[in-house]
């Protein structure tokens, strides 16, 4: 099972920075590009499996704090749809708006950020 979970956490991390990164890349004529939308599918499908990984084989003394997962679980669906508007407009030859764009990468560094500095 810890294989299982370093993987999932490393695949976790490679999609929050496609989304990070991809939005800093295309900072000055913003977009969304396919490995933003990719990362937002992985970082969304990865923390679900790594949170039910966690409470299958937790001891009973560890607990996950339910609050930071609901935080990040919303943040990490806004960031989908946001990707997933700024895809569509991407395919059908129409310009992302500055507002989307920024959305996927800006609510990808506001998920990173509850990640790392909630405790």
């Amino acid at each position: 099972m810890t294989f299982l979970l370093s993987i999932l956490v490393m695949f976790h991390i490679l999609g929050a920075a496609a989304i990070f990164g991809g939005w800093l890349a295309n900072f000055k004529t913003p977009t969304v590009n396919i490995w933003q939308w990719v990362g937002a599918l992985v970082q969304l499908f990865t923390g679900l499996a790594l949170v039910g990984l966690f409470e299958m084989t937790k001891d009973p003394g560890d607990s996950l704090n339910h609050m930071k997962i609901a935080v990040k679980l919303l943040v990490s669906i806004a960031i989908v749809v946001a990707a997933f508007i700024g895809r569509k407009k991407v395919k059908a030859g129409e310009e992302v708006s500055t507002g989307i764009a920024h959305a996927t990468g800006g609510l990808a560094f506001v998920n990173i950020l509850v990640a790392t500095l909630w405790n």
